[in-house]
């Protein structure tokens, strides 16, 4: 597949009162056309903030000091904003966690979705009425001609998420990043949100990069998983290899996190303790701390990127170890 997005080596860090820290550390992966990407990991672990590099959106105290961001194969990462502000929308888009907050309430559903239409395209606000209410239908919201005139609280929290995806298909991106699209809706809308996105990827052959702390979402949409934790990437893989064969204590935490319906016997295994806050000095892995694997070596010496088979990365001193419980069933994976 073709490559869309490659980030190498990223690291963003934000100036405080208390000096410079490192929300992401050092994280490389890559988006081809046609694919999904999920990010996944606990809230805190530098998922959004990594979206918010790559579309250049971080706040003010915010910026990527080291590494590069590249879209079909062209450094982004250092483009002048004006720049930057023309490949939002065109070429990248993006689709935030609660449609109520990035949608503007006192303007009308059509106004917000003809402002792209008319500032990247150049065409008429009639003509781009028009285009808006074809978007509409194509995410599958009834009565187009009307809800285009009304306001997002006009709207139940479904259509609201259907219209910022239509706003984010809007000039026809290559890649769209969706930051947790299903979090606010319920379990039901969530199932027709993730099927219109995914439908839409293969339909317009773009790549999708998911932000999601939810392992049931990851289950359904993604090609490859990228595990984070602590700003660091710790595993990625393909789908199928990082639930049937997770290599990384962090990425099992995760998938024993989520009740298992099917199985009467089935208990939750929570994460002990929590999330390092992002000034928290930590020797070693970072997930050290809430590892019940950790030896000597891992709390001295940051583990390097190993490659277990083409495609599966791992960062784990002892992911060996990690495999052969997983094999013989010493530890459950499941979900």
């Amino acid at each position: 597949m073709e490559t869309l997005l490659e980030v190498n080596n990223l690291v963003t860090e934000f100036r405080t009162a208390d000096g410079n820290v490192q929300a992401v550390r050092d994280v490389s992966f890559s988006v081809a056309k046609g694919e999904t990407l999920c990010i996944v990991g606990e809230s805190g672990c530098g998922k959004s903030i990594t979206s918010l590099s790559v579309i250049g959106l971080l706040p003010s105290n915010g910026s990527i000091t080291s590494g590069e961001v590249k879209y079909e194969g062209k450094p982004i990462h250092n483009l002048p904003f004006e720049q930057m502000r023309k490949m939002r929308g065109t070429k990248i888009s993006m689709i935030f966690q609660e449609p109520m907050t990035a949608l503007n309430p006192v303007l009308t559903v059509g106004y917000q979705l003809r402002e792209p239409l008319i500032l990247h395209h150049k065409i008429s606000k009639s003509a781009a009425n028009k285009q808006g209410i074809e978007l509409l239908k194509q995410v599958g919201i009834p009565y187009p001609e009307k809800r285009i005139n009304q306001y997002p609280h006009e709207l139940s929290g479904g259509m609201r998420q259907r219209v910022m995806i239509a706003i984010a298909l809007a000039c026809s991106p290559g890649l769209l990043i969706a930051d947790e699209p299903t979090t606010a809706l319920d379990v039901t809308i969530q199932a027709q949100i993730l099927d219109l996105i995914n439908e839409l990827k293969e339909k317009l052959n773009m790549g999708v990069m998911m932000i999601t702390h939810d392992m049931g979402v990851v289950a359904e949409v993604a090609d490859r998983v990228m595990v984070m934790y602590a700003g660091k990437k710790v595993e990625e893989g393909t789908v199928s290899e990082i639930f049937e064969n997770p290599k990384h204590p962090y990425t099992i935490g995760l998938l024993n996190s989520v009740p298992n319906v099917d199985d009467p016997d089935f208990e939750l295994e929570p994460i002990p303790g929590s999330m390092p806050s992002l000034t928290e000095q930590i020797s070693g892995c970072r997930f050290n701390p809430r590892c019940k694997f950790a030896t000597d070596i891992c709390r001295e010496i940051a583990p390097p990127e190993f490659s277990t088979k083409e495609g599966h990365i791992v960062s784990c001193w002892l992911h060996e170890k990690v495999e052969e419980e997983v094999k013989h069933g010493h530890l459950t994976a499941q979900i």
